[in-house]
């Protein structure tokens, strides 16, 4: 059996709206509220944050505290690609979505020969660059990060010499070359998007099991033709944003999007993936307790939690 590994990314830097960095702990209370022992079983990693970079005036427009962001991320991609090193599996449980780029660093570097694929279950495609982004908020970018992407083609902004070196040094993170190729990310249930990330999604022909879809075919289909999907991918990184859940149910999050995944689409979508022997590793992220009343996004990512981690478990 795989040794699971918890790592801990309390920011929330990237994101929009204030509160993300508590989602971990909010967990954690669902978690005794279900009186479930689940935090006892892993030891947890602690990966510094730069939530202090919140109390300094923000010099750049096009990427909202890129210059901590960039510390984060550093501290992720050194935390995964050790782990990785070591044969763990890592379970990460992050505030915004920003630090997946630090995680799918961290899996690249730790085995650069094997080709990663990405399954990125959200309302977002997250395919923004400081020159497309309509709010500078860098949760809005990881994909982009780790595809090296500019998408000057879409350019909307004029980022300053100092954001543009940051974003180069971010890409840059674990070697100077695309961590994925965007053929290898598969969307599910994405729905919120700006005519630049369209582009790229036509351009790279990225697939996305909408919504409709999903419930169209059963959940256990979609599984089987997103992994099919990335046959040629030796590994595969799975990251769960709760914004994919539907806004009615997802109000403890930062970005709610109408017409989303059901809860039970949700726990059975991630308990089905991650039993392809190729995942090896996957993330949750974007709880938001603040947004919500008695904690009640966090008492359901707790569920989608639980549930996937003793499915990785029992099928390993």
């Amino acid at each position: 059996m795989r040794e699971i590994k918890l790592v801990e990314v309390r920011s929330e830097l990237a994101a929009g709206t204030r509160g993300a960095s508590m989602g971990i702990d909010a967990l954690k209370v669902a978690s005794l509220d279900k009186k479930s022992s689940f935090f006892t079983q892993f030891e947890p990693i602690n990966v510094p944050d730069a939530n202090n970079y919140l109390w300094r005036d923000n010099e750049f427009p096009n990427a909202k505290h890129i210059d901590g962001v960039y510390q984060v991320l550093n501290n992720v991609f050194n935390t995964v690609e050790l782990l990785r090193l070591d044969g763990k599996f890592p379970i990460v449980l992050a505030g915004d979505h920003s630090t997946a780029a630090g995680t799918i660093m961290g899996i690249k570097a730790a085995h650069p020969e094997k080709r990663l694929g990405v399954i990125w279950i959200d309302a977002h495609a997250d395919l923004h660059t400081p020159y497309t982004t309509p709010s500078g908020n860098m949760h809005g970018m990881p994909l982009a990060m780790v595809s090296r992407i500019d998408n000057l083609d879409s350019k909307l902004n004029e980022p300053s010499e100092k954001t543009i070196d940051y974003w180069n040094r971010i890409k840059s993170i674990g070697g100077d070359f695309p961590k994925i190729s965007p053929k290898d990310i598969v969307f599910i249930s994405v729905r919120d998007t700006e005519e630049p990330e369209n582009y790229l999604i036509e351009k790279y022909g990225i697939k996305n099991f909408e919504t409709k879809e999903v419930r169209e075919k059963g959940v256990s289909k979609i599984a089987e033709e997103a992994l099919q999907h990335l046959k040629s991918c030796d590994q595969i990184y799975i990251s769960f944003d709760v914004d994919s859940i539907d806004s009615n149910i997802s109000k403890g999050t930062g970005t709610p999007v109408e017409n989303g995944l059901t809860v039970d689409e949700a726990i059975s979508l991630n308990a089905e993936l991650i039993k392809d022997k190729r995942v090896c590793c996957w993330e949750i992220v974007e709880v938001n307790p603040t947004l919500d009343s008695e904690n009640a996004m966090a008492e359901i990512a707790f569920d989608v939690l639980e549930t996937t981690t003793n499915s990785l478990v029992e099928n390993f």
